[in-house]
């Protein structure tokens, strides 16, 4: 077998499973139920925000890009109520209605722990750095189109969709630039854990408590650079 023969190529594909498995691991650690996504895979041209619940985190670095994870009203509650179960509160404590602040608060961190898990493991696998902004929540009533503020000369997106336990249904997007990552010679990944990555692993097993719940000052400067 050439050298050429044994080259192995990581590409968009391989990041999207990448950042799925991410998404359904967090989530299922995070709400002590089993979260599964499709086997197939949309191309799509853009990406949006769309009704109930739409969040989104751009990268940068190695490589560029968005995700957005569009909820339903009906998954985005079972997740954050599963969570908070999860962590020992009470049923009649939790927020009644997806558009609350403790609703928007916990979907953002739930959002944050899946691209920090991702971003880990594309450091190790790829052997490259990307970091991430602070996630953004909004709760809308129409759909949004975001283009990624960022140098993307060959955008690719893609859709892919996931269940809850309860077979509600949300959606993934990512946009990244169009790339490819060749392995030159044989590594192990782990020797690239740093002891901020031990540590953060060994905390995978109990799930953090959600920030203290805020005003929509955020939102309505976010929605307003939209212009919306």
């Amino acid at each position: 077998m050439s050298p050429l023969e044994k080259t192995v190529v990581f590409g968009t594909e391989d990041v999207l499973v990448n950042l799925c498995d991410s998404v359904t691991k967090v989530l299922t650690l995070a709400t002590n139920s089993q979260i599964h996504y499709s086997a197939m895979v949309q191309r799509i041209s853009k990406t949006c925000l769309k009704p109930d619940i739409g969040c989104f985190v751009l990268f940068d670095g190695g490589f560029s890009g968005l995700v957005i994870i569009n909820f339903s009203a009906q998954a985005a509650m079972e997740l954050y109520e599963r969570y908070m179960l999860n962590m020992g509160l009470p049923k009649d404590g939790l927020a009644s209605a997806f558009t609350s602040d403790e609703v928007a608060n916990v979907m953002g961190e739930l959002m944050n722990q899946i691209v920090g898990d991702f971003t880990g493991k594309i450091g190790r696998e790829l052997q490259t750095h990307i970091t991430q902004n602070q996630p953004k929540m909004l709760a809308i009533n129409k759909q949004v189109i975001l283009s990624v503020d960022a140098n993307l000369d060959q955008p690719e997106a893609r859709r892919v969709t996931f269940y809850t336990g309860s077979n509600n249904i949300f959606y993934l997007e990512m946009a990244i630039d169009r790339t490819e990552f060749i392995k030159l010679h044989d590594f192990d990944p782990n020797e690239a854990l740093d002891p901020d990555e031990l540590i953060a692993r060994a905390g995978e097993t109990k799930p953090e408590a959600p920030p203290p719940s805020g005003g929509h000052d955020d939102s309505d400067e976010l929605l307003k650079s939209l212009g919306m």
